[in-house]
């Protein structure tokens, strides 16, 4: 959501939404689940609130999620009426007269504090984010750097679109978007993204109805240019989760081969089975897995031509998303994440035939779940060479220069943050 799109007028803020926001900040901030599921909850609670209703206070909540330090140092307070009314004054513009007589005295005070709050604040406050956190990001790329990454993870992401090439041009996707009133532009990287302005119901155009439209960022499409599955061939998705990836292969495969998606949530796989019905997708096989050595892993030991390996990860490259994981998520979290990326590429690897491909990515921007897991598996596994990742995307003309790594950032390439390594199996 676009800051500001679901704002009340400058003068006619409505009391009654800001209190929606502190009850649904006040559940968000328990930090017990993914921010996006309480949201859903929160709005199925309280149907009587419109679009633009629900678009307010969601909106709210996110600022107060993405900027929680730098609002508290400015309230004064980590209550969530007193971050609701921080968030409005210093990230959205609305000014201190438009709240002063719809308040009552206790919320003038906070008023008074974020006016008079000091802007000479450490440097994980300004950057938004857990001491622990700001320190592996200005040790790994310098201060300066990283706030440069830390403030873009602060901005909203794009919307961005995966056209489904195997059944539609993207030109010809682009030009009835734009018929529909939406102001959308190609993806520079991705030959399938579209970029859409603001954030219209895409689920209810015609063409995301019809399967040729889906909602993917441009960083996870280049996920699927990187493992360049052909035709005919044998391809697994090893953490299929919901499917996005799993189509977007399909899609480059055209709907030829065998395309194995693999996940241990039967939730998410059965996600999958709508969307790829939509797509118009019948070469989709989902195997749920009770884990990383499942028996039906060994038996396609050594048979498959291409594997992707998107593992469970922080999330931390998706923050401008996923505000809530910076505060949910702590170095002990991302240890253990490290240690199960390694097995789940080591377990995966074992499906690669020889001269096939093998690709490991996270949506995390640290060294530990990204470099460290890779380092380990090559020094471990000899059989697998190294590949670079720059010449592999060149070789699709995508024009993105890359060293032998896959790195995205928001606030270089505009997409989420991203790490990937290919391998061959010798």
């Amino acid at each position: 959501m676009n800051a500001g799109d679901s704002l009340p007028e400058r003068g006619n803020v409505n009391v009654a939404l800001l209190a929606h926001a502190e009850a649904l900040l006040a559940e968000l901030m328990r930090f017990e689940r993914a921010a996006d599921e309480t949201v859903s909850a929160y709005f199925r609670r309280h149907r009587a609130l419109g679009p633009r209703e629900r678009g307010f206070v969601a909106e709210i909540a996110y600022t107060v999620l993405r900027r929680l330090r730098s609002l508290e140092a400015a309230a004064g307070s980590a209550a969530p009426r007193a971050l609701t009314i921080a968030a409005l004054l210093r990230v959205h513009g609305l000014s201190a007269r438009a709240l002063h007589d719809r308040l009552p005295e206790a919320d003038r005070a906070v008023m008074a504090r974020v006016r008079a709050a000091a802007e000479d604040v450490p440097a994980a406050v300004e950057a938004d984010l857990p001491d622990w956190l700001w320190e592996r990001f200005a040790r790994a790329h310098g201060e300066m750097e990283a706030m440069r990454i830390a403030r873009a993870l602060l901005n909203p992401a794009p919307l961005d679109l995966r056209v489904n090439l195997a059944r539609v041009a993207r030109e010809a996707a682009l030009a009835q978007v734009a018929a529909r009133g939406f102001t959308a532009t190609p993806t520079p990287y991705s030959p399938a993204g579209i970029r859409i302005q603001g954030r219209p119901p895409v689920n209810r155009d015609p063409l995301f109805a019809a399967g040729l439209l889906e909602v993917q960022d441009e960083g996870s499409q280049l996920l699927a240019y990187l493992l360049a599955p052909r035709r005919g061939e044998m391809v697994a998705d090893f953490c299929a989760g919901a499917g996005g990836k799993t189509l977007a292969l399909a899609m480059l495969m055209r709907g030829t081969g065998r395309l194995y998606a693999m996940d241990t949530s039967p939730k998410r796989l059965a996600a999958l089975a709508p969307r790829a019905a939509r797509a118009g997708v019948s070469n989709i096989h989902r195997v749920v897995l009770s884990g990383e050595n499942d028996a039906r892993v060994k038996r396609l030991a050594g048979k498959l031509d291409r594997v992707l390996v998107d593992a469970p990860c922080s999330g931390f490259g998706t923050l401008r998303r996923n505000p809530d994981l910076k505060w949910r998520y702590g170095p002990e979290r991302v240890a253990a994440l490290a240690r199960l990326q390694s097995r789940i590429l080591a377990a995966a690897s074992r499906l690669v035939k020889a001269g096939g491909r093998l690709v490991y990515a996270t949506c995390s921007l640290l060294a530990e779940e990204n470099d460290e897991v890779a380092e380990r598996f090559a020094a471990e596994h000899p059989e697998f060479a190294p590949l670079d990742c720059g010449e592999l995307l060149a070789a699709q003309r995508i024009p993105l220069e890359s060293p032998k790594q896959l790195r995205l950032w928001p606030h270089l390439q505009g997409t989420d943050g991203f790490f990937a390594v290919a391998f061959e199996r010798r």
